[in-house]
This record gives structure tokens, sequence and C-alpha cells, in this order.
């Protein structure tokens, strides 16, 4: 299968509290369904000490999102598009761009 999202794709995020934001790939979880994206879903945790002589902090971190709420950006016409995939004549499957026809 032919995966819509790869790692360093720049995705826009469709819906919820990061709506409308673009950014890199850090990683996709396939079996999840879950990507992870730079400075989208941050959340901040409150870490406890953990041995003696450490301290706790405050740790702002991405969460991964649900794979349905990104689009991938196409890099010829630098809007969110979707994907569909072509076969070349050398038996590779590639990725294209639904309203350019380019491929990825």
């Amino acid at each position: 299968m032919l995966s819509c999202v790869k790692k360093n794709d720049t995705v826009f995020v469709l819906s919820g509290k990061d709506k409308g934001k673009k950014g890199l790939v850090l990683s996709v979880d396939p079996e999840l369904q879950q990507v992870l994206v730079k400075d989208v879903g941050v959340v901040t945790r409150h870490v406890k000490p953990t041995q003696q002589g450490k301290s706790g902090a405050i740790v702002k971190e991405e969460r991964p999102l649900a794979l349905s709420k990104v689009m991938p950006i196409c890099t010829a016409c630098k809007k969110p598009c979707r994907i569909q995939a072509k076969v070349l004549d050398t038996g590779k499957k590639v990725r294209v761009c639904h309203r350019c026809k380019e491929t990825f």
C-alpha cells in the first residue's frame, strides 16, 4: 500500500485546535494511523523528579495527530491536495497530486 503522508512531507492540518497550521512530518505510524508534526499538537507536561538530585520541569512536546486530520501539501502547486497513486513504466509506484498531476 502506498501511504499518502511520509516522513519529511509538509502537511496542512484540517481540524482540531491547530486547524490551518502547516508543519513538517517527523514520523508516521501507519498501524495506529497517527502522524507526528513539528510544532503542531503541542501539549504541556509537568514532569516529576525521578531521582534524588534531579529537578522536575514543565516540558512542551508534540503529540501525534490522527492521519485523517492532515493533508499533504503539493511541492509544485503549494496547495493541500489529495494524493493519487500512479505506476510508472519502470514498475515503480509514485504519488501524484490530484490538482496539478505532478509527482511527489
